[in-house]
C-alpha cells in the first residue's frame, strides 16, 4: 500500500485577491512534505468529468502569486447536490451528483481536499464533510468578518483598491464643491469602509455595525460648509443603514446589497442643496491582483512616524497629500523618520516635474 498522500485543491464560488496565493501555498507545503498535491478545475466540475484534474507541481504554482483570480477556475453554480444539466428542450434540471463525486474521489486516491471558498462553497464542502470526505476549509472573503481571525487573504488589496479610489476622488470633490460617498464592499460588516476611510482621510464614514442618521450627516456636511470646507468625502458600506431602518438591497431575492451610495446622494443633496455624486465601487475590490497594503496603519501612525518605502524611489502621492507625505504610505518596513520632497522649480509650463520622464527624489531624515 502506497503512504504517498494525494491532496487535492480546489476553488469555488466568486474569485478574491489571493486565491492564488493560497493554492501556492498548499502546493507547497504537501510538496515540501513529500505529498502530491492536484488541482479540480472549476470547483467540483473536474472529479465529475466536466473539466480536467490536473498536478499542482512546482513549475504549475511557480510565478502565480500576484496574478488576480485563480489558476484553477471557478463557478458559483457547482453544487453538486444540485448539479445543473441541461435538458434537450433547453431547460436546466438540477441533480444530486454527489455520490458520483465521492466514488470519482475515491477511484483517484485523494486523502483529503482543500476546499477554498465562501459562505456558499463551504456549506457545500460542510455537506460533503458530512458524507465521509476528508476536508479543509479555506475561508476566502475580503470583508475580513470570519470571528477570531485577524485579517482574511483578499481584506488588505480591497483596501488598498479603496483607499486609492477616495483618494483620487479628493481634488475633483475641492475643485468642483461637492459631496462625494464612495460605497464599498463588506456585506453585514464595516471593516473595508473603516479601513479604507481612515487611511483615506474621509469626512464620514458609515458602517453596519453602527447605524446612522441622515440628519447628524447631513450637519457634518453643512458643519464643514462654515468652516471653509466646501467638499466632503463620504466613505458607506454596502450594508450601512440608518437608525430604525434596513441595508438597501440590489436583489432582495438573492439578498444582494447594494445602492446605498445613491440613497444617500439623494438625500444628502434634497436636504443641504450640495451637489452630491455617488460612486459604487464594489466590483473592483474582486479584480485586483493581490498585494499588501498598510495604508490604514500607516495613517493610524504620528505624524513623526512614517514607513519607509521597500523600492529605491520614494512613494508617488497625490498633489492634495503631497504637503502630509507621513499620512499615506503603502509601506512595507516601518521606520521612524520623515521623507523631505525635494524642492520643486519651475519650468517653461510652469509645472516644475511636467518635463521630466521621473520626478526627482528626496530624502529621509
Amino acid at each position: 500500500m502506497s503512504t504517498t498522500r494525494k491532496i487535492a485543491i480546489n476553488t469555488g464560488g466568486g474569485d478574491a485577491p489571493g486565491l492564488n496565493a493560497v493554492i501556492r501555498a498548499a502546493a507547497l507545503s504537501a510538496i515540501n512534505r513529500g505529498w502530491e498535491a492536484y488541482g479540480i478545475h472549476r470547483a467540483y466540475a473536474g472529479l465529475l468529468g466536466e473539466d480536467e484534474i490536473v498536478p499542482l507541481t512546482r513549475d504549475a504554482v511557480r510565478g502565480i502569486t500576484h496574478l488576480g483570480g485563480t489558476i484553477l477556475g471557478t463557478t458559483t453554480h457547482g453544487n453538486p447536490f444540485a448539479w445543473p444539466v441541461k435538458q434537450p428542450d433547453g431547460t436546466t434540471r438540477r441533480v444530486d451528483r454527489s455520490d458520483e463525486l465521492m466514488a470519482a474521489f475515491q477511484r483517484h486516491g485523494f486523502d483529503a481536499l482543500i476546499a477554498i471558498g465562501g459562505d456558499g462553497s463551504l456549506r457545500i464542502a460542510n455537506e460533503l464533510s458530512q458524507k465521509g470526505m476528508p476536508i479543509v476549509g479555506v475561508p476566502k472573503t475580503i470583508d475580513n468578518d470570519i470571528e477570531g481571525t485577524q485579517l482574511t487573504f483578499g481584506f488588505l488589496t480591497a483596501v488598498y483598491v479603496a483607499t486609492d479610489a477616495i483618494d483620487r476622488l479628493h481634488s475633483t470633490a475641492q475643485a468642483h464643491e461637492r459631496v462625494m460617498i464612495v460605497e464599498v464592499m463588506g456585506r453585514d460588516t464595516g471593516w473595508i469602509a473603516l479601513f479604507s476611510g481612515v487611511a483615506g482621510t474621509a469626512d464620514v464614514i458609515l458602517i453596519p455595525e453602527i447605524p446612522y442618521r441622515i440628519e447628524r450627516v447631513c450637519e457634518k456636511v453643512m458643519e464643514r460648509e462654515r468652516m471653509g470646507r466646501h467638499f466632503t468625502i463620504m466613505v458607506a458600506a454596502e450594508g450601512a443603514y440608518p437608525v430604525g431602518g434596513e441595508p438597501v438591497y440590489e436583489d432582495r431575492e438573492k439578498r444582494r446589497l447594494g445602492g446605498i451610495c445613491e440613497v444617500l446622494a439623494q438625500q444628502i443633496s434634497e436636504t443641504t442643496g450640495k451637489e452630491t455624486r455617488a460612486l459604487a465601487r464594489r466590483p473592483a475590490r474582486r479584480r485586483a491582483p493581490w498585494r499588501c497594503a498598510t495604508s490604514s496603519a500607516a495613517a493610524r501612525r504620528s505624524r513623526t512616524t512614517v514607513s519607509s518605502h521597500s523600492g529605491s524611489a520614494p512613494p508617488r502621492l497625490s498633489a492634495s497629500r503631497r504637503a502630509s507625505s507621513d499620512a499615506w504610505s503603502p509601506s512595507i518596513r516601518p521606520t521612524c523618520g520623515r521623507y523631505r520632497w525635494p524642492k520643486r522649480s519651475a519650468g517653461k509650463s510652469g509645472c516644475p516635474w511636467m518635463a521630466m520622464s521621473s520626478p526627482p527624489r528626496g530624502h529621509w531624515e
